[in-house]
């Protein structure tokens, strides 16, 4: 991306004023990731010139390279910047805790819905989940697969998934997409320049350490939740596991929390999908509906600290592997096998993607002409017409209350 010249960094300030200003972003920054980079630069680099924009380039390269939620991992060390670990916490706090709260209300207003509208509402939330996971696939295929050797990667990873749906397959796409990526994208990945380190208060010890939380967590939970049979404990596992995962974006965290979700009957594949589509049109990160489903989730009966553990789990595994990265930027990022092995990935995760949008999305969603008809509108007002994602959202939701059969 080519960057203007923006004044000298405003570096040092208090955390509490990180939490002020990502508050107010939390609030009003609709429009999914590629929208919040764009509130974020801004807020800091245009706006109150925290980064310089070189700076703020660097850390999008870097959160687009690790696991987790892009825009969130951004915000976390535009905090960890400004006020250190303090001023990295009140930023994710600010930017979450919105979507979060509204999230777990919609959880429980959901576990009551039962009017013909109030189904019709929730089956126009799931038509808006296609249009938007629709919307996903086809940008992230633009981007992430430009050339015929990442095209196949993707087809694949496409092919792989629908018959090998659950968490085994992904894996299975997700490592295949990097052993691809090292034989098929050095020419690719040669071309991409490497970024110098973020200036972000990070030292080695703490990156290992962080490293090792992530890691163990990883390896650990699954473990523990097997000898110990304790319902928390495997909630907190699945979202972490989903979080530690998620490469490519927040939506390709779709498929990853189903599979933790749907298959063992903690939520219906219909509330799934209702969460997911009310998730749209709110502000702040999509990883928040993780608090929907941890309130929702049938293994337990404490909805707040359900979503609790989902909102800390989900996200914890990103925050950790971007500490951990933070220090080792500058030498990984200038590994062109290293980068070659991300451009695999991210191009199987488009093909993962695209499996989902067919199973559940779709075949969940669409059961006649009528909704055919209203979702192929929704993608046009969305893509052609570049309505708000939220406006989609609501108008979408409305129609289905209004002409939608629950299917």
């Amino acid at each position: 991306m080519t960057l203007g010249a923006v004044p000298k960094e405003v570096r040092g300030g208090p955390a509490l004023e990180v939490l002020r200003v990502f508050l107010g972003l939390g609030l009003r920054a609709f429009g999914g990731p590629v929208a919040h980079l764009g509130y974020l630069r801004e807020e800091f680099v245009v706006r109150r010139r925290w980064l310089a924009q070189s700076s703020y380039a660097e850390l999008i390269a870097l959160c687009q390279f690790l696991p987790g939620p892009a825009s969130s991992q951004v915000g976390f060390a535009i905090g960890l910047h400004r006020a250190g670990y303090a001023g990295a916490l009140c930023a994710w706090l600010g930017f979450t805790l919105p979507s979060a709260l509204l999230m777990t209300a919609f959880a429980f207003g959901a576990t009551s819905l039962n009017s013909a509208a109030q189904l019709g509402l929730l089956h126009g939330l799931k038509l808006v989940a296609v249009v938007i996971v629709a919307q996903a696939v086809f940008g992230m295929a633009r981007t992430l697969c430009p050339d015929v050797a990442r095209a196949g990667v993707a087809l694949l990873a496409l092919g792989v998934s629908l018959r090998l749906p659950g968490l085994a397959g992904q894996l299975l796409v997700m490592t295949a997409g990097a052993l691809l990526g090292v034989l098929l994208c050095r020419r690719a990945a040669s071309g991409i320049a490497a970024a110098p380190a973020a200036a972000v208060p990070v030292s080695r010890r703490a990156g290992t350490v962080a490293l090792a939380l992530f890691l163990g967590l990883l390896f650990a939970l699954p473990w523990l939740q097997r000898h110990l049979h304790s319902a928390p404990l495997g909630l907190f596992s699945a979202f972490y596991r989903s979080g530690a995962l998620v490469f490519g974006g927040g939506h390709v965290v779709l498929p990853l929390l189903r599979a933790a979700f749907v298959p063992p009957g903690w939520v219906s594949d219909g509330d799934f999908l209702a969460g997911y589509g009310a998730a749209q049109a709110l502000p702040g990160p999509l990883f928040t509906f993780a608090a929907y489903l941890g309130a929702l989730a049938r293994p337990w009966a404490h909805p707040l600290a359900g979503a609790a553990l989902g909102l800390l789990g989900i996200f914890l595994p990103g925050m950790l592997i971007l500490v951990a990265a933070l220090p080792l930027w500058r030498q990984l990022s200038r590994r062109t096998l290293a980068r070659a092995a991300v451009l695999g990935v991210n191009a199987a995760v488009v093909g993962l993607l695209a499996a989902a949008l067919y199973e559940p999305v779709w075949v969940s969603a669409v059961h006649s002409g009528a909704d055919l008809a209203l979702v192929l509108a929704a993608f046009a007002l969305l893509t052609l017409a570049r309505w708000p994602p939220w406006t989609v959202v609501l108008l979408t939701a409305c129609a289905g209350a209004a002409f939608a059969r629950p299917g």
